[in-house]
């Protein structure tokens, strides 16, 4: 085995669990993915405008902040737009 295989095999063997959930008015909505200006919902309902909490938890590391679903939710759509309130 060449010292290039050696080196990739042992230092890739760590893969992070990583969680982000969606609260909102006390449901915890697990999102599928997380992007610029908008996340991913496996299950949307139908929800307005409102704020709601982000939380990313990446192995014991957890971060939460505060987003501004400016469209709401809509059951017909898994794209959810937010915006940051800073």
């Amino acid at each position: 085995m060449s010292l290039i295989n050696s080196q990739f095999t042992s230092h890739c063997g760590h893969s992070a669990d990583v969680s982000i959930a969606l609260l909102l008015n006390g449901h915890c909505i697990p999102v599928a993915q997380l992007g610029p200006g908008f996340l991913l919902l496996d299950t949307p309902s139908d929800h307005p405008a409102c704020d709601a909490k982000l939380v990313m938890r990446v192995d014991e590391n957890e971060r939460s902040w505060t987003v501004t679903l400016p469209n709401g939710i809509s059951a017909g759509s898994k794209r959810v737009f937010i915006s940051s309130n800073r």
